[in-house]
C-alpha cells in the first residue's frame, strides 16, 4: 500500500501532538519498578509504547516488541533485574539484527542471568530475572543513550544501587538527562557526579501522579511542513508542549528559527504544558552545519527541509544512524536521489549536501523501510512534488498514530492505493 499526496497552498491549522513516547516509556518502566500504584497520564498511543504496556500487563513468557529498540532495552533491564521468572525477548527481523551487547554485558558484570538464544550480541534474549546487588560498572557512552537510561532506571531497584562510569564520550546526552530528571520526579536519587560518571543510589520509586508532555519529536515534521509552505499568511499551532521542556528535541524550536519558523509560547510557565504557534519568517541562513549528537532523531527532518529548501548543510553525530530502525543514512542518500539531490556520506557518517542535483524521478515514490521517521520526514516534501507516493505508510504507527489524519485535517488530499 501507499499514500499518493498533495498538499495544500494555505496552513491554517492546530495539530494535538501526540504524548512523547519517550518519557512515556520511561515513566512506564519506573511505574513498574515503583509497583505499579498510580499510571502517568497522558500515556502516548503509539507502538513502542503498546507494546511495553502489554508486556508489563499481560507478563507472557515470550515477549515481542515488535520494532522498539526503546522497549527492547528497557524490558531487557527491567526483567533482569526484577523477580520475574523467566522471560524470552524477542522482535522483528530487523531487531534480530540491532547490537544490544553491551547492554547485556554491563548486565551480566552485576549478576544478571541473560542469555543470547541465537547470533552473540543480539536478540533475541532469555532472561531469568532476579534482584541484583548492583555496584560499579563501565560501559561505551557513544553506542546508544538507550543502553545507559536501560541501566540507570534499573539503578534504584538494586540492593547497593550502581555507579555507572561511560567510556568513549557521551551521545545523546539530553536523552540520559531526561531520564535522571524523569527518575527525579519519582523520587530516584540520581544525579552526575563527573562529566562521564552516573550515581543512583538505592532508594526506591515512589507513587507519584505524573503527566506526559507531548513529543517534540513529532512537532518536528510540522515545523518541516511550514517552512515548506508558500503562503505567508500560514500558520500552525501545536498542543501540549513546554518551554524550558526536558526533551533533546526540543532544539527544533531554536533550528527552525534559523530556516524561517518563528516559534511563539502562549505561556513559559515552567513544566505547565501550552499551545506553542508557528509562524513563517522571511530570515533563513544561506548554509547550515550542526551535529546532532544529543538529537540523532532529528537528522531526517533537517536533510529534507535543508535540501528542499536549498540550503547547503554539513551534519555530523550521526553514526547511531546506522543502527536504528534502518541504515538511515544509506536510506536518506538513496531516496533524496529520487527527489534530484546528491547526498554524500564520509568516513565518519557525516551526512553533507553542497547543491549537487540529479534528475528528479518523474513520480518520485518513497521507501519508508519500516522507519517512521522516514515517512513523516518525507510526506512534507510533498509540497514541493505534488502527487509525492510514500511505501507503506502505515510505519508512523509507531510513534505518532494519527500523522495522516492530521495531514488531512490540515488540508492534505492522501489517495491511498496499491
Amino acid at each position: 500500500m501507499k499514500y499518493i499526496l498533495q498538499a495544500p497552498y494555505r496552513l491554517n491549522t492546530t495539530v494535538k501532538l501526540p504524548a512523547s513516547k519517550s518519557i512515556s516509556n520511561r515513566a512506564l518502566i519506573i511505574h513498574a519498578l515503583e509497583g505499579g500504584h498510580q499510571c502517568p497520564d497522558n500515556l502516548s498511543d503509539c507502538d513502542d509504547t503498546k507494546v511495553i504496556i502489554r508486556a508489563l500487563q499481560e507478563n507472557p513468557h515470550e515477549i515481542d516488541i515488535m520494532a522498539s529498540g526503546t522497549a527492547m532495552r528497557f524490558m531487557t533491564a527491567y526483567l533482569a533485574t526484577t523477580d520475574s521468572g523467566e522471560h524470552i525477548l524477542t522482535g522483528t527481523e530487523r531487531m534480530k539484527h540491532r547490537p544490544i551487547g553491551v547492554l547485556v554485558d554491563a548486565l551480566r558484570r552485576l549478576g544478571a542471568e541473560i542469555d543470547y538464544m541465537g547470533e552473540t550480541g543480539y536478540p533475541p534474549l532469555r532472561i531469568r530475572g532476579r534482584q541484583l546487588a548492583g555496584g560499579s560498572i563501565e560501559v561505551p557512552g557513544d553506542i546508544s543513550s538507550q543502553f545507559i537510561s536501560a541501566l540507570v532506571i534499573a539503578g534504584p531497584a538494586m540492593t547497593n544501587g550502581m555507579e555507572l562510569r561511560l567510556t568513549d564520550g557521551v551521545i545523546s546526552r539530553p536523552y540520559i538527562d531526561l531520564t535522571l530528571c524523569t527518575m527525579r520526579d519519582f523520587g530516584a536519587e540520581v544525579d552526575w557526579t563527573g562529566p562521564d560518571t552516573i550515581v543512583v543510589k538505592p532508594t526506591p520509586y515512589r507513587q507519584t501522579p505524573y503527566i506526559i508532555e507531548n513529543d517534540w519529536s513529532a512537532a518536528s515534521y510540522w515545523y518541516e511542513i511550514l517552512a515548506f509552505n508558500h503562503d505567508s499568511d500560514s500558520h500552525i499551532q501545536l498542543e501540549g508542549l513546554m518551554d524550558g521542556s526536558r526533551q533533546g528535541d526540543s532544539v527544533v524550536r531554536y533550528l527552525f528559527s534559523l530556516l524561517g519558523v518563528k516559534t511563539t509560547f502562549q505561556t513559559t510557565e515552567t513544566g505547565v504544558p501550552t499551545t506553542v504557534s508557528l509562524k513563517r519568517t522571511p530570515v533563513r541562513v544561506p548554509r547550515l552545519e550542526y551535529s546532532f549528537i544529543n538529537q540523532p532523531d532529528l537528522a531526517q527532518t533537517f536533510v529534507v527541509t535543508c535540501a528542499l529548501l536549498n540550503i547547503p548543510f554539513h551534519f555530523k553525530g550521526l553514526s547511531t544512524l546506522r543502527i536504528k530502525e534502518t541504515d538511515r543514512i544509506e536510506a536518506l542518500i538513496k531516496e533524496m536521489r529520487k527527489l534530484g539531490y546528491i547526498i554524500l556520506s564520509n568516513a565518519d557518517n557525516d551526512l553533507i549536501w553542497s547543491g549537487d542535483r540529479c534528475t528528479p524521478d518523474p513520480h518520485p515514490v518513497i521507501d519508508t523501510y519500516e522507519d517512521h521517521r522516514m515517512a513523516m520526514s518525507f510526506a512534507p516534501a510533498a509540497i514541493f512534488f505534488p502527487g509525492l507516493a510514500i511505501n507503506h505508510p502505515h510505519v508512523v504507527t509507531k510513534s505518532y498514530p494519527l500523522f495522516w489524519e492530521h495531514l488531512r485535517q490540515a488540508g492534505y488530499q492522501i489517495e491511498e492505493t496499491t
